[in-house]
């Protein structure tokens, strides 16, 4: 009994030592998968951080195009809102040369006597040109929107 026993005993501890065994060859096969994900793993964070930093100088460069950008846009604005006041300022300016050379064109215009309303129409003064020419620029320059 006593040789039976130890027998089983014996028995039970390598079946337990084959067990252990067979899992330590199954933990080292994962283990060698870990590894070589690790490497992998390690590989992909070296081209995360890689990407990463050239990422931080683009941005960084886009910061500095923005600024100077603005910069630029900004002056440039400024410049073209001064110069839209200023040709704003003169074309009422010449407007107003226009009408006082309509007026003075008017103004010269010399007063025509019954008689010669029956006879044939003579040729224009230079002075009635240039007032009608005037008038023409003005009432031209007012149906395209550009007088004041």
């Amino acid at each position: 009994m006593n040789h039976s026993l130890g027998m089983a005993i014996e028995t039970l501890v390598a079946i337990l030592l084959m067990l252990t065994i067979v899992y330590c060859v199954m933990l080292n096969k994962r283990l060698t998968r870990l590894k070589a994900d690790e490497h992998s793993l390690k590989a992909v964070i070296g081209e995360l951080i890689t990407a990463t930093e050239i990422a931080e100088r683009a941005i960084g460069g886009l910061k500095l195009a923005v600024r100077d950008v603005n910069e630029n846009l900004g002056s440039q604005l400024a410049a073209a809102t001064q110069m839209s006041d200023q040709l704003y300022k003169q074309l009422g300016e010449a407007d107003n040369v226009v009408r006082r050379l309509s007026k003075i064109a008017i103004a010269a215009r010399p007063v025509t006597n019954p008689e010669t309303v029956a006879a044939p129409a003579a040729k224009p003064s230079t002075a009635k040109a240039v007032a009608a020419a005037a008038e023409a620029f003005s009432e031209r320059r007012r149906s395209n929107g550009l007088a004041a």
